[in-house]
């Protein structure tokens, strides 16, 4: 009986290893996604922090009602889609998405009905990997910086974009894909930041004497 205990014992502790070291890995991925798009880590890790958060806060209410709800955040904005049981359930999820202090914006695309079929979220997941590879194979769109989510056939789309063309022409990529009703972008434009190297030098302007910038230094006086 004792050797079943320890066998127990030892088979949790390397459930429990296993575990966070999978979190781990899971958080350093994400970390290096983060790095390679043009928010920062510190923005992308409050962003996953916060999609958390109403995650909990949502199945904490009532986990059957909101089981098909899902939580998409990008750059402080927040997504709800999915499907509610009753429209007092949708107004009760934005309620809790906006409780959340980093989300400055909520958007609630959430639909009142009946959860969706395997059939229909499996069509949906196609059209997602659809987008996101024309977006990748796109030389005007930087695909990292996009979030993707599709239910019903309706195609959001969160991130930033460097230009406002950009912006719309990722749209339009998600427009053609079969399958899509119609696409809604929640992307915002913001232009990269400059490497240092290239940035302006914000240090004090040298004035002459005579007050014009970068003016004759010389002091000689007269003989």
């Amino acid at each position: 009986m004792r050797i079943l205990s320890t066998i127990f014992i030892v088979a949790a502790a390397s459930f429990s290893v296993s575990g966070c070291m999978t979190a781990a890995l899971g958080t350093a991925a994400s970390v290096g996604i983060y790095a390679a798009q043009d928010r920062t880590i510190g923005e992308g890790i409050d962003d996953a922090s916060a999609s958390q958060q109403v995650k909990m806060r949502l199945m904490a209410a009532d986990s059957v009602a909101f089981q098909e709800v899902d939580v998409e955040v990008a750059n402080r904005s927040l997504l709800l889609s999915g499907t509610a049981p009753t429209a007092e359930h949708r107004q009760a999820a934005e309620t809790i998405a906006r409780s959340v202090r980093t989300v400055d914006h909520v958007y609630n695309e959430i639909v009142v009905g009946e959860p969706s079929s395997f059939a229909r979220s499996a069509q949906d997941e196609l059209i997602t990997a659809q987008i996101r590879a024309r977006l990748t194979a796109s030389p005007a769109v930087r695909a990292i910086n996009v979030n993707i989510e599709t239910f019903h056939g309706n195609v959001y789309l969160m991130g930033l974009a460097r230009t406002q063309n950009e912006l719309e022409r990722a749209a339009e990529i998600a427009s053609v894909v079969g399958g899509v009703r119609r696409v809604v972008s929640f992307m915002t434009v913001r232009a990269p930041e400059l490497p240092y190297y290239a940035q302006a030098p914000s240090g004090p302007e040298y004035r002459g004497g005579d007050g014009v910038p970068g003016g004759d230094q010389s002091t000689g006086g007269t003989n």
